[in-house]
């Protein structure tokens, strides 16, 4: 099964993935599925509606905001400024002016005091109504500003801010592929384990089915007098304790069935229970791959690897953001300005004009703080590269794993279909013994039992097989093909930033095209 999921732009797996995500161009996202289900159907849907999917798409458009808001630090920013004053007249008093009071003048010769009370209320109004004249009742005022400023110069942040929007950007789309990888493992491993769940209950019914058989032979003998009493008592327990392991394996395919409808992001059926039904085989494919090609191929495709790889990237464009500490700032400014004229109270009365001027800053010292965040930067970058060392011994592991898990599940398919084969013999001689009067009734039954748990763990283990081979393929990202139009930090920034570098599969066909 391989899928294909092609990003030309941003725009247009933009577009691609949020029809995805709704179901096509109605809008409505599907909640239900009726009928047959492959498992290719299964992981269509789940791509369409799982929620980690669904987050991850909008942690992409988050995602691009946050690379828009990072490049407006470079381009020019316009506002627009306007404002109305007006004040009390009684603010409008001139600098240095105060009030005549009453002791002033009782002082004078001749002056009572109510003369001088009635003088200072002249002489004041007289004051307010001079300075009113004299400033023109201007208590209105009002301008209009348009500015434009344009960083000339920061250090370098702002053409590392922007790179590290860039590899921010990548790498939330290696998150996507990511998810993608590990819901399709998740779909596969739920979808065979309802295979398995459903043909355990088969086994588990045919078990049942031959003991009900069991019990009829003997309460025929019993009845005809060839067997005692005891027999049918024993056939009767041993069906008896058969009928809770058929409801616990039913039990077990009602809840794998749940499971598997929350992945695909299915609503309950109108019973509660889902709707479809899984169609498949446990089916064994073989994958033509040495344990040191797989180690090699993860490592180069793992979308979570090439995560850590441009976060080594960002984390060398931080320190640059810090280091711009060190250097001075330029910005420009230019505007134009209209308001109203400061010599009239006629508020259409204006003058215009324009201004412009350079603003620069350096901080000659600011108490270690620039010191402080280098070396915060560099610390973060040795952390990274520790990270992502360690994570390529964690893939390495992973596929180790997978690829043992894969080697005894095959082995014990081998063992337990030839257990089969003879648990099948050994219950065929059981009952001719019986019938022959050489055997014992214990001996069918028990051979009954082991035929049921070697039918049981021949298919445990073809579903171990799948599910292990599942992971295998996400371990190894070959499960999904990309054709990958942006920047790959493995093939792009390998050499030319200091990280590791590894040799290309020739199997592997999602090799960045070249621009």
């Amino acid at each position: 099964m391989k899928l294909t999921l092609i990003r030309a732009t941003l725009t247009v797996a933009s577009l691609f993935l949020f029809s995805a995500a709704r179901g096509g161009t109605g809008g409505r996202v599907t909640h239900t599925f009726n009928g047959d289900m492959t498992l290719d159907q299964a992981v269509q849907l789940a791509l369409k509606q799982n929620p980690d999917v669904l987050r991850a798409f909008q942690q992409i458009e988050l995602t691009r905001g946050q690379v828009i808001e990072v490049r407006s630090a470079g381009l020019p920013h316009v506002i627009l400024n306007a404002s109305y004053n007006q004040e009390a007249p009684g603010l409008l008093q001139g600098p240095g002016e105060s009030p005549v009071t009453a002791a002033q003048l009782t002082g004078v010769s001749g002056v009572t005091q109510q003369m001088a009370q009635q003088l200072a209320s002249t002489l004041n109004a007289a004051s307010a109504s001079a300075a009113s004249t004299a400033l023109g009742d201007i208590d209105k005022s009002w301008i209009v500003t348009v500015q434009a400023t344009q960083v000339l110069y920061a250090g370098g942040a702002v053409q590392a801010g922007n790179k590290i929007a860039k590899f921010t950007d990548d790498t939330s789309y290696f998150g996507l592929r990511n998810t993608v990888d590990q819901t399709i493992d998740t779909v596969r491993q739920q979808f065979y384990t309802v295979l398995l769940d459903r043909a355990l209950i088969k086994v588990q019914e045919e078990a049942l089915q031959l003991l009900a058989d069991e019990l009829k032979d003997q309460q025929n003998r019993f009845e005809a007098g060839t067997v005692p009493r005891f027999n049918v008592l024993q056939a009767e327990v041993a069906l008896e304790n058969q009928r809770p392991i058929l409801i616990a394996a039913r039990n077990a395919y009602t809840i794998s069935m749940i499971t598997l409808s929350r992945t695909l992001g299915l609503d309950p059926g109108p019973q509660g229970n889902p709707t479809f039904h899984a169609v498949g085989e446990l089916a064994v494919h073989e994958r033509p791959l040495g344990l040191r090609n797989a180690i090699e191929l993860g490592i180069e495709r793992r979308p979570f690897l090439k995560v850590q790889r441009l976060a080594i990237l960002i984390q060398k464009e931080q320190i640059k953001v810090a280091l711009a500490g060190y250097k001075p700032q330029f910005n420009a400014n230019a505007g134009y300005e209209l308001r109203n004229s400061e010599l009239t109270s006629k508020l259409d009365d204006t003058v215009n004009g324009w201004f412009f001027g350079v603003v620069g800053q350096w901080n000659i010292f600011d108490g270690f703080e620039t010191y402080g965040k280098v070396k915060m930067a560099r610390a973060n970058l040795e952390t990274a590269r520790i990270t992502y060392e360690d994570s390529i011994h964690q893939v390495e592991l992973e596929v180790q794993q997978a690829y043992a898990n894969l080697q005894t599940a095959r082995e014990t398919i081998r063992s337990g279909q030839k257990t089969v084969e003879q648990a099948l013999e050994a219950l065929r001689l059981a009952k001719e013994r019986l019938a022959a009067g050489a055997g014992v009734q214990l001996d069918v039954l028990n051979a009954q039992v082991q035929l049921t748990t070697a039918e049981s763990t021949e298919l445990q283990a073809r579903a171990n097989y799948n599910t292990a081979l599942a992971e295998f393929d996400r371990v190894t990202a070959t499960d999904t093909v990309y054709a990958e139009t942006f920047d790959d930090p493995l093939t792009h920034h390998g050499k030319k930033k200091g990280l590791p570098a590894v040799p290309a599969n020739p199997q592997d066909n999602s090799k960045k095209k070249v621009k």
